[in-house]
């Protein structure tokens, strides 16, 4: 099977019209490090993409649902208080608007910015697939000059393609907020015992937090560490290490992973995660977006 080279030609113009990096500057700042030098990997996730970029984009709408519903609550109190004639609490309340408002501008910049960049990702996704799809039929069809030459430019736009797809979720990432993870303990009945110590290990990427914890006489606990802000990422899941501090050993209890696309809510998320495959022993965390 050949092709017409005027098909594959007005196709490659059309991925050099669409390269993403020529419309729009993509490079995520040094605090996101997943695309950083030396961190690179060309392997884009669609799907995974797709599953955040949904929950990222419902996340934001009840945010922006919510500070609207506080907007319409103090425009009412605001003509009450019109009518009222309470001048100093009146320009109060006015300040209150003012700022609830900017907020909710910010909001929908946010979301459009995010549904801009999802949607350049889905037309370089695309492309992908096409170019893809055209390559490996090519590779079949007998080989000619004209064919090793389409193979060839075939193979620089899928790359340009995947290149372009990692730089959108560089730039999306940027765009995910913050998780802020607290400690609220480990959960255990007979298991946990008074002067038992443990050492709790959570990872996102490359971000880390350790914390080490003990038992007390009353059955509370406390933790050397309460609270860490975590930067969401669009490829790693939570990584939960529990182990047992007994003098100079130490005993693992259980290694788990965590999802995070559950965490992109208005309200803190209460996490029980069961740490020994009994369920034995469970860590309480409570996450905030």
């Amino acid at each position: 099977c050949t092709f017409p080279e005027f098909l594959f030609s007005s196709y490659s113009k059309s991925l050099s019209r669409s390269s993403v990096r020529s419309r729009m500057s993509l490079k995520p700042p040094k605090a996101y490090n997943s695309l950083q030098k030396g961190a690179l990997i060309w392997d884009p996730k669609p799907l995974q993409v797709k599953k955040i970029f949904e929950a990222l984009k419902k996340g934001l709408n009840e945010y922006l649902e919510a500070h609207q519903a506080e907007l319409d609550y103090l425009s009412g109190r605001h003509k009450d208080t019109k009518r009222n004639s309470r001048l100093a609490f009146y320009y109060d309340l006015d300040k209150q608007i003012r700022s609830v408002e900017r907020y909710i501008r910010k909001l929908e910049f946010h979301i459009s910015k995010v549904e801009e960049l999802y949607e350049a990702y889905c037309i370089q996704c695309r492309l992908r697939d096409g170019a893809t799809n055209m390559k490996q039929a090519f590779s079949l069809s007998p080989s000619t000059k004209a064919s090793r030459e389409s193979l060839v430019e075939l193979y620089k736009n899928v790359q340009e393609c995947t290149e372009d797809m990692c730089f959108i979720e560089g730039a999306l990432e940027v765009h995910l907020g913050e998780f802020h993870v607290k400690m609220k303990g480990l959960v255990g009945f007979a298991r946990l015992c008074p002067g038992d110590q443990y050492e709790v290990f959570v990872r996102l990427g490359r971000q880390k937090w350790r914390l080490k914890g003990k038992i007390e006489t009353d059955d509370s606990q406390t933790w050397d560490e309460e609270e860490k802000i975590f930067i969401p990422n669009l490829h790693e899941k939570f990584e939960i290490k529990v182990t047992e501090l007994r003098g100079l050993a130490t005993i693992l209890v259980g290694v788990v992973t965590c999802d995070s696309i559950s965490f992109f809510t208005t309200k803190p998320q209460a996490i029980l995660v069961d740490i020994t495959e009994l369920g034995t022993i469970k860590l309480r965390l409570e996450v905030l977006w």
